[in-house]
């Protein structure tokens, strides 16, 4: 089966996430981004979320992380709990 490990940001709003993104493109950390501004319990770890196999996150998250390319910031994608920012830091 599919493993995958990511780091997130998450925020309530697009803009707000947006405007994370343009900082990370600028050189800003992402963990560091993730400490200051993620509403999620593991942002307090950078936004490391672990390893986890599909199914195991929300439907537009799984989307993403099981197909995207790694190590790109990729959003902001909306889900239940808000805008996202995902780091896919390896899929095997």
């Amino acid at each position: 089966m599919a493993r995958a490990r990511a780091r997130h940001i998450l925020v309530k709003t697009k803009d707000e996430c947006e405007s994370l993104k343009k900082q990370i493109e600028g050189g800003a950390d992402f963990g560091e981004l993730a400490k200051k501004h993620s509403q999620c319990p593991s942002g307090r770890q950078g936004g490391d979320l672990g390893e986890f196999g599909p199914g195991e996150m929300v439907k537009e998250f799984d989307g993403v992380v099981f197909s995207g390319e790694l190590n790109k910031v990729h959003g902001p994608v909306q889900t239940q709990f808000g805008f996202h920012l995902i780091q896919i830091t390896s899929r095997a």
